[in-house]
């Protein structure tokens, strides 16, 4: 995929029904998802759960207070997809977490190495995903900007992300 989204080919995103109505933009973002991304300020953090995750009451208790989703779709392509246009934190170093195993905190299942994975490709780095215990990561949730529910049933599908900046044109 180019770097330059007037470039991108059709092969760049999966085909949604109705087609992309927008260049550049993953057709996995819809409009709730992409207004919550916008208005999401520096260090304000979002989740992306699996369907296990009390996502409907976990969003209620969040600044923007309703459930968002991205039906259908892995963690994974979730994260890839929302990772496209947010940036992540760089002066925190819990700027990616995900939910530990209960017994088995040092576990890393596959559904956590694909976002692993997704979260390397989007910085260009191997980023560091930390791991914080489950009901640790139920309170830091509700003090989130948004919950954004996916069609993820593996279990432990569940991260929490950290929004960064976007430097003025010419600066790092």
């Amino acid at each position: 995929m180019s770097g330059d989204p007037s470039h991108q080919s059709s092969d760049d995103f999966e085909e949604k029904e109705g087609g992309n109505m927008l260049k550049g933009i993953n057709p996995l973002l819809n409009a709730d998802v992409l207004y919550a991304l916008r208005a999401m300020g520096h260090g304000d953090r979002l989740v992306v759960c699996d369907t296990n995750f009390p996502a409907d009451s976990i969003a209620r208790q969040t600044v923007l207070g309703r459930l968002l989703r991205i039906d259908n779709v892995s963690a994974a392509k979730a994260v890839e997809a929302m990772l496209s246009v947010l940036p992540l934190d760089t002066f925190v170093d819990d700027a990616a977490i995900r939910m530990e195993i209960v017994g088995q905190p040092h576990e890393v299942p596959a559904v956590q190495r694909e976002v692993q994975a997704a979260i390397d490709r989007a910085e260009g780095r191997s980023w560091p995903l930390v791991g914080v215990e489950r009901h640790a990561f139920y309170e830091k949730a509700k003090t989130a900007y948004c919950v954004i529910a996916t069609g993820e049933r593996r279990f432990y599908g569940c991260f929490l992300f950290s929004k960064g900046v976007i430097a003025p044109d010419g600066e790092r």
